[in-house]
Parts: C-alpha cells; structure tokens; sequence
C-alpha cells in the first residue's frame, strides 16, 4: 500500500487583489520538486462578499513557463488575456490558461456575482511546463461544468469530477502537457475511496470541505494537503464527514525548477529574459 509521505498545512493568508483572499498551500518555493508537475495552490475562501459595484480582483499581470488553473466551487471569475481570449467560469467551471511563452491577464469577480454578492470559493493551481514546451504559444481553454464527466461511486458513497486524465474510464476534456489527473471528489460521511495509481507518480490529495482518514489512521482536514510516498500503486481514504476532495495525480517532469514572482522557468538566465520580455512588451496588452 501506498503510505503518506507527510501533510503540508497553509504557508499563511494573503489577499490577492482585491478580490482573492488565499491561503498558500504550497509553492514552488518549497514542494515544488515534490509536487512536480505541480508549482502552486492557492485556496481562496470560502468568504462572504456583499453586494457591490466595484470590480473586485486583481488587474493586469504576466505569466511565463507554466499554466494556471482556476477550478470555481462557489461564485463566478471573469477573465481576460493579451491573447483575446477570456470568459466567465462559475460553480463547477473550470479555466486552464497556458501562458507558456508568456501572456497578460487579469481576473476579476463575475459582474453579476458581484451585484448580488454571495458565498466565493475557488481554487488556483499552477502546473509547471516542460522545458521543451515552456515557449510554445499562449492557449486558453474554457471547460464547463457540463463537459467534465462525473462518475457515481458505487453504493451511493459520492462522486468523481474527471477536470483532467481518466477515472473509471471516463477522460477529462482538459488537453494537458504531461500526463496528469486532475479529480474534483465528493464522498460522503462513512464512505470509503480506493485508488490505484501509476508507481512513481506525485499523489496528493486537499481537503476542501469535511475531514477525510487514511487507510493508515491518518486525518486530513480542510485546506490541508496530504503527500503520499511515490512507492506503491494502491491507497484508500475514508470520509469522517461529507467531504470535498481535490484529487492531484501526475508524472513528475525532473527538471530544474526556477521561480521569481509569475515566471516560472529552468535557469535564472531565462527568468532575467522573461522580466526584459514582458518590460519591452513582448507579452503584449490588454
């Protein structure tokens, strides 16, 4: 059996913008080789926002290197990039922006969201590139509540969401760099999940919502993520509660892992041209 390599608690709070309270719950500053191909997790909320008709986020910033993924739980984000690509995702939507050689963005709480205010969850992950792919063109992709596949577990225990990869023979409709599972779990209280992965994989799992246990005697509570060791293929997790389970499975790219602020790259050479680049406007504009 796969065994748990160790639990990884928030770095702290911090708001992004004016409209992203998070909770870092690791970086590439420090698990990023363990995490790999994962670079970051942000966890905004859950928070109460109150009606407003101010434009609540965070305005324009560039990337390079890597991609961004915004799963919504609760409310509604609104985005747009130097691209031309944007859009508004809500509850169950998902946004897989690959900045790679490098783009401008902004992101901003839905209009209408804003207006009536309400309960804002959602989750921000960055996924590393691979060297060879960490300059090829900006994509965007949109992926709807209705276009991730959701699988009933058996004896009503809950459910899988496949954002990214396969469950149960059901593939995600996310086009990924590196093979990757990217699951959205819901398991109820006394249920079980068992999970069988590829050796050597990073496997991890945050709690969002409820208190999960592992075969091992292990809890898990929210915003908490909990590492397995890569030996082993096969573990399971218990629901103490309802639980909400983001589920990050992926093969690890094992290259060097260079960080300052939004870039994310193999050398400090290519940081230092990812600054002159977005300084002279090679990124482009909003």
């Amino acid at each position: 059996m796969k065994k748990l390599a160790f639990i990884k608690k928030s770095n702290g709070s911090h708001w992004v913008g004016d409209g992203f309270p998070v909770r870092n719950i690791f970086s590439y500053n420090d698990i990023a080789q363990e995490m790999s191909p994962f670079l970051m997790m942000d966890y905004a909320g859950p928070k109460e926002f109150p009606p407003t008709s101010k434009k609540l986020g965070v305005g324009s910033h560039p990337h390079r290197g890597f991609e961004t993924v915004t799963i919504v739980y609760s409310g509604e984000v609104e985005h747009r990039d130097s691209t031309g690509a944007g859009g508004k995702i809500g509850p169950g939507d998902v946004q897989w922006m690959t900045a790679a050689s490098g783009l401008v963005h902004e992101e901003f709480h839905g209009t209408e969201f804003a207006k009536k205010g309400g309960t804002f969850e959602m989750i921000q992950l960055w996924v590393n590139l691979p060297k060879k792919d960490k300059m090829v063109s900006p994509r965007y992709q949109e992926i709807l509540n209705s276009q991730i596949p959701e699988i009933q577990l058996p004896e009503n225990a809950g459910s899988v969401r496949v954002i990214a990869g396969e469950y149960a023979n059901k593939v995600g409709p996310t086009n990924t760099f590196s093979p990757m599972n990217v699951w959205d779990v819901r398991l109820k209280a006394g249920s079980s999940l068992s999970l069988k992965v590829k050796e050597g994989d990073t496997t991890s799992f945050l709690i969002l919502k409820g208190e999960v246990q592992l075969h091992s005697g292990e809890k898990v509570l929210p915003a908490e993520l909990a590492l397995m060791e890569r030996a082993g293929e096969e573990f399971s997790f218990s629901a103490v509660e309802d639980s909400v389970v983001l589920f990050l499975n992926g093969t690890p790219l094992n290259e060097p892992i260079v960080g300052y602020g939004p870039f994310v790259m193999n050398s400090e050479a290519e940081i230092r041209q990812a600054f002159v680049d977005y300084q002279s406007g090679k990124m482009g504009k909003i």
